[in-house]
């Protein structure tokens, strides 16, 4: 009886200990207007699928980051329809649309399985494996860390009458410059998928990880959070060049800028929007830059969200459903969920912080 009192009071402890570091919610913060059913272990980055035929029945795609973790498809109410586990610490997640494959196209989810150095790759909506059980990346780095993929994010460009797919992969650890590594994915004539690499890219600080990326198609700019210095700007086309173009958003996170995404207005218009972990809040930026350089992105607003200690978010500005007719903010929270916002609300947020 004894041993089991300590062994309660010592978990008590443990969550209290856990409470106590755990940034406080604002009274202020956007609400979700859904959040998910829990996964297993411990959720952290998501992507947005649209269904062409019926984008009320598109879905998110999240991870469930752990030995034993997977990747979880949920329905628009927060439902899980499909799950694929077993996996060895899936990290990130992006998705790419008419991939070709067998005979015709498909959509596809493109993971990173960190303790296993390698990329899945899955089909859609099924969640259907179509690598041969995992794509290994950033092959003969010496030092281990350098070699745990971690972010993720996916660019394809025209080429003729091609469509080149890209990959652009982040790690745990990695050296001061060639952080980053971008690779092409394709089908061969054996109808086997296969990575092969292009360039290596970007610069780091050395002082925590860069997980989060997200690229602009439509403008050609790859992002990425280094965590506790900033957001860095590339172009996402190789033969651009590796130069840095912008680096900003160094003061504005209260300490680790996590998920990066985009939402869209038009083409070239819109927002940069980066999750501020430890203040349970996401910082907007514009998209197009200032009028006279388009690689300047000054703070707009700071928005509280319920989301608590974000590390990923995706955002589609398609109206999904009368719930989101501006589109929909999905971030990851503690708790083992996701939480999806209605577009609408944060759109208020940064009008009123302009008209200021």
């Amino acid at each position: 009886m004894k041993k089991i009192s300590l062994y309660l009071l010592l978990s008590l402890a443990v969550l209290t200990s856990c409470k106590d570091k755990l940034a406080p919610v604002s009274p202020d913060a956007i609400q979700p207007v859904v959040v998910t059913e829990q996964t297993v272990f411990d959720t952290d980055d998501p992507a947005i699928w649209i269904n062409k035929k019926d984008q009320t029945k598109s879905l998110v795609i999240g991870t469930d980051k752990e030995n034993g973790g997977g990747l979880y498809a949920y329905d628009l109410q927060g439902k899980i329809v499909r799950q694929f586990v077993d996996m060895a610490r899936p990290n990130n997640v992006d998705i790419a649309y008419d991939f070709p494959y067998g005979e015709g196209v498909i959509d596809v989810a493109v993971v990173t399985e960190r303790n296993a150095n390698a990329i899945r790759i899955f089909k859609l909506p099924e969640l259907v494996p179509i690598d041969g059980g995992g794509l290994k990346v950033f092959e003969g780095e010496a030092t281990e860390e350098y070699n745990e993929p971690m972010g993720i994010a996916l660019y394809e460009k025209e080429e003729g009458d091609t469509k080149v797919f890209y990959a652009i992969v982040g790690r745990k650890n990695g050296p001061a410059q060639d952080y980053l590594w971008q690779y092409t994915y394709q089908t061969h004539a054996d109808g086997k998928v296969a990575l092969q690499l292009v360039r290596k890219f970007g610069a780091y600080s050395g002082k925590k990880e860069i997980e989060a990326i997200a690229v602009d198609r439509e403008l050609g700019y790859v992002y990425y959070s280094d965590e506790v210095e900033g957001v860095r700007k590339y172009y996402a086309d190789p033969v651009k060049g590796n130069q840095e173009l912008a680096f900003f958003a160094q003061t504005d996170a209260k300490r680790d800028h996590e998920g990066i995404a985009i939402y869209k207005k038009d083409a070239t218009t819109g927002y940069l929007v980066v999750s501020n972990q430890q203040d349970n809040s996401i910082l907007i930026y514009p998209r197009e830059g200032e009028a006279n350089n388009p690689h300047e992105h000054r703070l707009i607003t700071t928005i509280p969200v319920a989301a608590i200690e974000c590390d990923g978010l995706e955002i589609t500005a398609r109206g999904l459903d009368p719930r989101f007719p501006q589109g929909m903010l999905v971030m990851m929270s503690n708790g083992k969920v996701f939480h999806y916002y209605d577009w609408t609300k944060i759109q208020e947020k940064i009008d009123q912080a302009k008209k200021k």
